[in-house]
């Protein structure tokens, strides 16, 4: 959290021009931050990684998949070196916009993937129907020693209730006790939807009893 808490912060070089970009953003004017970036560009002005995700979380905000890919290009043509910080917003943007196969792309490419990365693209899959592909995803995160947290877990979760793998749900079970993170109310929400999705009312039932801190959630999942 420190490390996104910095990496988000303005960058003292960015100067004013860039801030303005920054209040545009906020703005959702999407249009005229391109053309300013255009500008950039043709007097060989370089653009710091802060305005890049300012953009594509506007892009997020207003669904803009369009302006997000010529962001996505503006970066890749410009030789910006990215960082997982901006990588991760850009993964974000393409699923929160419902394309997840340029989603993918993005992942499978980059150099660099922390949880949030991890995260983000299993819970894609599954905003978007593809429990399996989401499984799959958790699987090769699993092999390459990569630690899930309390959201990646709710979204495997979830793929699991999609599509009634009780037998996966039971396993992630496993994991998620061997992670101490059962005691977890969102967790263990999404554990008592998971069962009770699968048929096993029972089971439900149990981790509903072991959570400490039961919420509205909690109450309505059971």
């Amino acid at each position: 959290q420190r490390r996104q808490r910095h990496e988000g912060a303005l960058c003292p070089s960015c100067g004013l021009r860039h801030v303005g970009m920054r209040r545009l953003c906020k703005q959702s004017r999407l249009d005229k931050v391109c053309q300013i970036l255009d500008r950039l560009d043709q007097q060989a002005i370089p653009v710091c990684s802060h305005v890049y995700v300012s953009l594509l979380q506007g892009c997020i905000n207003t669904k803009s998949l369009g302006e997000g890919k010529w962001v996505h290009a503006h970066i890749v043509r410009t030789g910006f070196k990215s960082n997982v910080f901006l990588d991760n917003t850009l993964l974000n943007m393409y699923v929160k916009c419902g394309s997840v196969v340029d989603a993918r792309q993005v992942f499978d490419k980059m150099p660099d993937r922390n949880v949030v990365s991890w995260s983000v693209m299993i819970g894609g899959y599954v905003q978007n129907g593809y429990g399996g592909k989401a499984l799959e995803l958790f699987g090769q995160m699993q092999q390459e020693l990569a630690s899930p947290n309390e959201f990646t877990f709710v979204s495997v979760l979830k793929a699991c209730s999609s599509l009634a793998a009780l037998a996966q749900g039971r396993k992630v079970h496993a994991h998620i006790i061997r992670s101490g993170l059962e005691s977890n109310v969102i967790v263990g929400n999404a554990l008592v939807d998971m069962y009770a999705k699968c048929g096993t009312i029972e089971h439900a039932r149990q981790v509903f009893e072991n959570i400490p801190d039961r919420d509205v959630v909690s109450w309505t999942a059971m």
